[in-house]
């Protein structure tokens, strides 16, 4: 009888068919969850919209049910555009800052009604409403988002333009500073770019510059910052020569005080770039050297600058400060409107944001915090928290040092500017005079978020496309390979 011999062996062919099969399931189901949970979001926002229409008078503004029809028409283009080239990013990303814009726009749209009554009761002409171009903005961010999806395809080219990136971000940081303040200066913050009839933030764009060049630096010289230095306490303090790179942030980060006067972004560059810094190196000595900086910066400040000193006595007493130029008005009004707001707040249309001055930008927190209450304020942070987290994981899932840092820094920026934001308004910490990322308004802001938010993706789309080819590429297991025969042995009684 012939026999024949056997061995058992994964098939290249099958190997990589059965690869294929898993990450087009994967990529499915990853979709088919965002486009569910897009539409519970766009659902919410519908539901704002329609609300804050029901509660108001019939004056000269959008109808909400416009502003939501194209806001879902523009994030439909965002998912179609992440289904095409990155379908195994995070599904959780897109439709939370959905939510955050939505519900940004439906404030923004109710503080229209808001300013127009006001101007019917005075007998003026009604302002121009902000909502249709909040909407245009968002629809311009949408348009970048997707090509920066699109043309990106790795992620890790980024670090090829690693200096180019951070003296374009040192250039666009410093440059409102250096010009005339009838170009750049508004509220007494030297943060603007007049060009016409358009006015931008360069400030905002060097924070992804910023981000991008200290990735592609910590890679490149990490040798820098794990070199050992002098032990303290049981701890490795960095060398004296190694502290350049930290240095130079910190003295940018003052110039931004002395030159701009704008305390949350001097703030908010030196703390990512700290944070990046101990993700790189994981050593707590360098969170040390750098809250010593950060100490001294902020005691020098405050002895040199009349307007850090001003922002403190606000901040300590800002009911005190009420009726002074500069003084605490505006926190004073955010404060007394979260405490009507209480707990569940006054309902969507029912309060008085209007009130607070800049209540649709800086002070959008304390807005929602009034109508939507303890809640529903409570409810938004968690909702950034969540996207922190989920931008963490992609940077945990990058199989490459410089998306890991990319990713992590993308992350911290976002928690950091939401508590420096938030902290102001509600008094915790001195005011910073930022917006919220995709809720405030502005051109800036949104475009800036929305990039942000493509990079994320692109990082996460990386990390889920590299765990799934490590998989296939791993031995199968003994009880799950193919079977395969590969020859015969020949017949007779000398065969063994």
């Amino acid at each position: 009888m012939a026999r024949g011999r056997y061995v058992r062996r994964a098939g290249g062919f099958q190997a990589d068919r059965k690869t294929i099969v898993d990450i087009s399931g994967t990529a499915r189901h990853r979709r088919t969850v965002e486009l569910r949970l897009l539409a519970f979001a766009l659902l919410l926002v519908l539901a704002a919209m329609v609300l804050v229409d029901l509660s108001q008078p019939s004056l000269p503004v959008w109808h909400g049910w416009t502003l939501a029809l194209v806001f879902a028409s523009l994030c439909g283009a965002a998912h179609v555009a992440i289904r095409r080239w990155a379908p195994l990013a995070d599904p959780v990303l897109l439709p939370g800052v959905a939510v955050l814009n939505g519900l940004g726009l439906t404030m923004i749209h109710r503080l229209d009604f808001a300013y127009a009554l006001a101007a019917q009761q005075e007998g003026s002409p009604a302002p121009a409403p902000d909502a249709p171009r909040q909407l245009l903005w968002t629809a311009v961010s949408v348009a970048l988002f997707a090509a920066v999806v699109a043309l990106v395809h790795d992620h890790r080219k980024l670090s090829r333009y690693t200096y180019l990136a951070g003296l374009l971000g040192l250039v666009l940081l410093v440059l409102p500073g250096l010009l005339p303040a009838s170009l750049s200066e508004v509220n007494g913050a030297k943060l603007w770019l007049r060009l016409g009839p358009l006015s931008i933030q360069p400030v905002e764009l060097s924070k992804i510059l910023v981000i991008v060049f200290a990735a592609g630096f910590l890679v490149a010289k990490r040798h820098l910052f794990t070199s050992a230095g002098k032990q303290v306490l049981g701890m490795e303090l960095p060398r004296a020569r190694d502290l350049g790179p930290l240095l130079v942030m910190w003295l940018a980060s003052v110039c931004v005080v002395t030159f701009e006067k704008e305390l949350g972004a001097a703030l908010l560059f030196f703390g990512v770039a700290l944070a990046m810094i101990y993700i790189a190196t994981e050593r707590v000595s360098w969170v040390l050297a750098g809250l010593c900086l950060f100490v001294v910066g902020c005691v020098a400040a405050y002895t040199m600058f009349t307007h850090i000193q001003q922002r403190v006595s606000t901040w300590l007493d800002p009911v005190g400060t009420y009726d002074q130029p500069g003084g605490g008005y505006q926190v004073s009004q955010s404060l007394f409107g979260l405490g009507t707001g209480g707990l569940t707040g006054t309902g969507l249309g029912q309060g008085r944001p209007d009130l607070v001055p800049f209540a649709g930008t800086d002070f959008i927190s304390g807005a929602f915090g009034e109508e939507l209450g303890f809640t529903g304020l409570a409810a938004i942070v968690v909702l950034y928290l969540l996207l922190t987290t989920r931008g963490l994981r992609a940077a945990l899932a990058a199989r490459d040092n410089f998306g890991k840092l990319l990713a992590g820094g993308l992350s911290f920026s976002l928690a950091l500017q939401v508590f420096v934001v938030v902290g102001g308004v509600t008094a915790l910490i001195p005011l910073a005079g930022m917006t919220l990322p995709w809720l405030s308004y502005g051109g800036s802001s949104l475009l800036t978020n929305y990039l942000a938010l493509a990079l994320l993706l692109r990082v996460s789309d990386a990390g889920a496309a590299v765990d799934h080819r490590t998989r296939a590429a791993a031995p199968a297991p003994l009880a799950e390979a193919a079977t395969v025969l590969v020859g015969r042995l020949p017949q007779g009684p000398d065969v063994t």
